[in-house]
């Protein structure tokens, strides 16, 4: 098998190769006979053009296979046959497709990831997908190109603590129906690739790698794709009066940071899209417990997905105007750390009680998102946090929450999702009267209410007048084990979503 370098994330942004060996994807005219295991597709609807052609071939034992397992073609379901009289395969893979009209490109990326997983599992190094006359909601090369996006984001593993990383991978021979459109239209979601890589490693980084400064040095890798990248560092955001940024960062040895990455591929009103950037969060002195500490590292997955989706952005030269502005800062203890019961005044002019160090996201995005408003007049302004627990009790993990007043960027984006399997699930803003302080304008954790509400409202005090969507990703950021698509680490949630958003809108 040719050992090659993967050309994603930290390969390219910090020259630190997680993964030695990557799938490599050929689009023919044709199958290729030489392959250890040929995949070919059954529909529902008994339109099977070179399933028919292939059982003649091999003397019908893909019929006889098909009825001895009652085999319908159901959706993701899969026959094996190993080693076929008269066949130089080792095994061929007969996969469900559904039905036709049902299959698009969400349904074909979680089928790509899925065989990927299977082959891989089988330790088989080449396939031949026969794939030319598959046929669904989209045109063959749609579904081809998005089949291997799913099978190569499968393929994406972040091993480099483990002294024996993982080589197995397989090199596909994927037989087309127009090579030519197949090539471009997996052009672009190679772009988009790039970026779901780059978030999904700086989100698997342990937070000791991977501290506000080392997000920033990654940022700046991505100037030699022309993003102008800005780092605002303490003394800076004070200055500027960026007050609840400074506190959260405060406690930790470096300080917080502002990173801004500005793609500029059109004169257009630049689209603000505002991550959160926590790259540890013990919980302050509002101290985290439990196991689920160790998965604080993902905090700043907002923060990865944002400064991803521009780097996918910038990859596909699209005719956008991006801004990524990411407030990042490690949440700790220490003499310096702010108190329960201290009061930071934002950017925004606001005093905020802090009455829980653990809701320290909502007050690193109100500087950020004031900076993206006061920098860049932005004519929408998208938040991406892993925000709060209360989320997850909501939707759980496969879904993540949006809030927003505006019904138009909540229908457009939850379409987008849906595209790309990254679902959203609308939750309501409101109890905004359960912020109220004492002794400050706010409180940084509502008396009462849904948890995910009242922090989304909170952040509504800082959205202004401006076109506002906040989407909580708590859950969604870090995958235990593989599936679909996903493999485990992080999960660069959020990437697929904006950029499917972003060049559909």
């Amino acid at each position: 098998m040719k050992k090659i370098l993967k050309a994603s994330a930290l390969t390219i942004a910090l020259s630190l190769s997680t993964q030695s060996y990557a799938a490599e994807f050929n689009f023919s005219s044709k199958i290729d006979n030489t392959a250890q295991t040929l995949v070919l597709f059954y529909s529902e609807d008994g339109k099977n053009t070179l399933f028919n052609s292939t059982n003649k071939q091999l003397n019908n034992q893909l019929q006889r296979a098909v009825e001895s397992e009652s085999f319908t073609g159901k959706y993701a379901s899969v026959i094996e046959l190993l080693a076929p009289f008269n066949s130089d395969f080792k095994r061929v893979l007969i996969v469900g497709t559904g039905e036709q009209e049902k299959l698009d490109k969400a349904l074909i990326a979680k089928l790509g990831g899925n065989i990927h997983a299977r082959l891989i599992a089988n330790k088989t190094t080449t396939a031949s997908i026969a794939f030319d006359s598959v046929k669904g909601a989209v045109n063959n090369s749609e579904l081809a190109a998005n089949f291997a996006h799913g099978a190569n984001l499968r393929d994406h593993r972040f091993e480099k603590y483990k002294q024996k990383p993982s080589t197995n991978t397989v090199s596909y021979t994927i037989d087309v129906a127009s090579t030519k459109q197949t090539r471009k239209q997996y052009t672009l979601l190679e772009s988009i690739q790039a970026g779901v890589f780059l978030a999904r490693d700086l989100t698997s980084e342990v937070a000791t790698e991977m501290t506000p400064v080392d997000f920033a040095n990654a940022a700046k890798e991505l100037e030699s794709l022309g993003v102008e990248i800005t780092i605002l560092e303490p003394k800076q955001l004070k200055e500027l009066g960026m007050g609840a940024l400074e506190a959260v960062g405060r406690g930790s040895q470096q300080g917080a940071r502002l990173v801004v990455a500005h793609y500029k591929g059109s004169n257009d009103t630049p689209i603000a899209l505002v991550g959160k950037g926590i790259t540890f969060d013990s919980g302050g002195y509002s101290i985290k417990t439990g196991a689920s500490i160790a998965r604080m590292k993902s905090d700043m997955a907002g923060a990865a997905a944002v400064l991803g989706t521009v780097k996918a952005m910038a990859l596909a030269k699209a005719d956008k105007n991006v801004v990524a502005v990411m407030g990042m800062a490690a949440n700790m203890v220490s003499q310096f750390a702010v108190a329960p019961g201290d009061v930071v005044r934002t950017a925004e002019g606001l005093s905020v009680e802090i009455v829980n160090t653990d809701a320290e996201g909502r007050l690193v995005l109100s500087d950020a998102m004031w900076y993206a408003r006061e920098h860049f007049k932005p004519e929408i302004m998208i938040n991406v946090a892993t925000l709060t627990g209360s989320k997850i009790r909501a939707v759980g993990n496969d879904y993540a929450a949006v809030f927003s007043d505006d019904d138009t960027l909540v229908s457009q984006l939850t379409f987008a999702g849906k595209n790309v399997n990254e679902n959203l699930w609308r939750l309501p803003l409101g109890y905004k009267d359960t912020l109220s302080s004492d002794i400050a304008d706010l409180k940084n954790i509502g008396s009462s209410g849904p948890g995910a509400t009242t922090a989304a409202s909170f952040l509504q005090h800082f959205a202004d007048d401006t076109r506002w969507v906040h989407i909580d990703i708590a859950g969604n950021a870090l995958a235990t084990k593989g599936k679909d698509e996903i493999s485990p680490g992080g999960t660069g949630f959020g990437v697929r979503l904006l950029s499917e958003w972003l060049l559909n809108n």
